[in-house]
């Protein structure tokens, strides 16, 4: 089994008090460097999803060009990498962000449970140094069968955990929005809460616990997920008005933003963050393709606005 990471082991003696003799050059070190992190600010990654028309040598010296710090590399289906080429493609991945003076700070992957192509993905991660990946999705799928769904999902996290503890690499739920579970941070909690935040964490989101929080609720749901929080995503939204349905009632649906213009209040979320103590990479995911998107921008437009998108977040990291 791998030796626990600087953040494990941050929450052991946090939670324990057990920093004593022998831990303690070396528990002096890790706040040293976590204080130095938060010195200089959150890392600013880029999701890579919006930038799969280009090869990941390209994409690397872009994001450095624009301001980033790294990569949320995308393994899965339909991704920068395929599941079942991760051995092949990953460490060359991880040498063109290096080259390029980035780091691949986390993988986007579509595991939800125990298989051979999860481990492979796992393992290979590990051995690169990436600590931490992103789940895929849970689907809610029928009404009054909320409380049975959520039972069945914590048995699949169960799973994946005792997957990934052998390999020191966390696995991360993302919440969002709508017919997902989580589709919340309170529904979040109530599916990790009796979990290790050494063994599994909350994959926060501003755009998506706003949606369903809008006035405080993303807001409490930070509250409550805080010694689990090793990810963040940053995007924001609007509401626009649709169709009327046949009684006369008006209908809304939500559009991607840039993050200055949207719905949730950026700087109110980060400071949120920072006050639970998270200092860690959050994620831009500049996902402005297609018609959910204020703008059905090409790659190119993507690039531009995920500029501007992190130069009006860096001044709140």
């Amino acid at each position: 089994m791998s030796q626990p990471n600087r953040r494990t082991f941050l929450h052991q003696t946090a939670r324990t008090g057990l920093a004593l003799a022998a831990g303690a050059t070396v528990l002096g070190q890790s706040r040293s460097a976590e204080a130095a992190e938060a010195k200089t600010g959150n890392p600013l990654a880029v999701f890579s999803k919006s930038f799969q028309d280009r090869p990941i040598p390209e994409v690397c010296r872009i994001f450095k060009e624009i301001g980033a710090d790294g990569l949320d590399l995308t393994v899965r289906p339909g991704g920068h990498i395929a599941p079942e080429n991760v051995a092949e493609e990953l460490p060359a991945a991880v040498q063109a962000a290096q080259d390029a003076g980035l780091k691949v700070y986390f993988l986007t992957t579509a595991i939800t449970e125990p298989n051979a192509t999860s481990e492979k993905l796992l393992a290979t991660a590990s051995d690169l140094g990436i600590d931490r990946i992103k789940l895929g999705y849970y689907k809610y799928k029928k009404f009054g069968a909320m409380a049975q769904e959520m039972d069945a999902v914590k048995k699949q996290l169960a799973a994946v955990i005792k997957l990934a503890k052998p390999y020191g690499v966390l696995p991360c739920v993302h919440i969002h929005s709508g017919k997902s579970i989580p589709s919340h941070g309170t529904h979040l909690y109530e599916l990790i809460k009796d979990f290790s935040p050494e063994d599994i964490g909350a994959y926060v989101d501003p755009q998506h616990m706003t949606k369903e929080g809008g006035i405080d609720g993303w807001r409490q749901g930070l509250d409550l997920l805080g010694p689990w929080i090793a990810l963040s995503s940053m995007k924001n939204f609007a509401w626009e008005k649709t169709d009327r349905d046949k009684y006369g009632q008006q209908h809304w649906q939500t559009i991607n933003v840039p993050v200055a213009d949207g719905v949730c209040p950026v700087p109110k979320f980060i400071e949120a963050l920072h006050a639970l103590g998270y200092h860690g990479v959050i994620s831009m995911h500049s996902e402005y393709k297609g018609r959910h998107s204020f703008q059905n921008l090409d790659t190119d437009g993507c690039i531009a606005q995920t500029a501007k998108d992190i130069q009006f977040v860096r001044q709140f990291v």
